[in-house]
């Protein structure tokens, strides 16, 4: 059985949790879904260019696991983008300011 998941800190919530592309009713899109965990991860290494050691200690987790969450947001980020998908922003197992989801 796998360990529980633990609980990663984020900086807030995304403002937004639905970009589609231009011109396509959300009805007839397809959707990418990002964790809040991912999206941070994202915004931490690519927004705001913080080396991974640096990002992962901010969101309390592990070099590696913040590798393994990086690779997979930029995974389907990139997939939704080369596809035409939407992207939809949420679920995941993140603290805001020190309140546990």
């Amino acid at each position: 059985m796998p360990r529980p998941l633990r609980c990663r800190r984020v900086l807030g919530e995304p403002s937004f949790s639905i970009f589609k592309p231009a011109g396509v009713p959300a009805r007839e899109l397809r959707f990418s879904t990002l964790t809040v965990e991912e999206f941070e991860a994202l915004r931490l290494a690519d927004a705001e260019l913080l080396p991974q050691e640096r990002a992962a200690s901010q969101m309390g987790i592990s070099q590696p696991t913040f590798s393994r969450i990086l690779s997979s947001a930029r995974n389907k980020v990139a997939l939704a983008i080369s596809e035409g998908m939407g992207i939809m922003i949420e679920g995941g197992t993140y603290s805001v300011r020190g309140k546990e989801r």
